[in-house]
């Protein structure tokens, strides 16, 4: 029975998948054409990120597999799942951003970083901003006092320069 070793191979493909993602999201994708789920991919469509259609018995036993039993009850009907081994906050940016745009696509549920999180809190984790700017956003906070910090120094040095000038003068006249 090879049929049952291949699915077998794909139970233990999606588990993996699963286990390993910071970010994965169900989505709906009734009604999208071609060209939109084309142009949804190509949005995906960067490192450490994979968007697949995926069979429900399949991704029911690959959750199970994985301790998600908790949510198996919000995976029916057609799925297409977001697996982000990286960034979270990018995908759930760009299916927001698709969704948007063209009003089709619906996201079910999602985990993230192992926690069931419902479609709100996907949404919530859309609206963050990226990465690279709480970096600098963060930069920005501890170079602020350094910043500071100078300047005080410097305002002592010139005032202290400008009271032995004063001396200076006092003593030359």
């Amino acid at each position: 029975m090879p049929n049952i070793e291949a699915k077998k191979k794909i139970v233990a493909e999606l588990q993996q998948k699963v286990e390993d993602a910071t970010l994965v999201v169900f989505t709906d994708y009734r009604g999208l054409s071609v060209d939109e789920m084309t142009a949804l991919r190509s949005k995906l469509n960067v490192p450490g990120v994979n968007y697949q259609v995926v069979k429900n018995t399949m991704m029911e036993f690959a959750l199970t597999n994985s301790g998600h039993e908790d949510i198996v009850e919000y995976i029916s009907g057609p799925n297409a799942v977001i697996f982000s081994n990286e960034d979270p906050v990018g995908p759930a940016k760009a299916v927001y951003e698709f969704i948007k745009q063209y009003k089709k696509l619906v996201v079910k549920v999602g985990v993230l970083e192992g926690q069931l999180v419902t479609a709100d809190k996907v949404k919530a984790l859309a609206e963050l901003p990226s990465r690279e700017v709480l970096i600098a956003q963060v930069l920005g906070t501890m170079q602020a006092p350094i910043t500071s910090f100078v300047y005080v120094l410097n305002a002592n040095l010139t005032g202290l320069v400008r009271a032995l000038d004063q001396v200076r003068e006092q003593k030359a006249g």
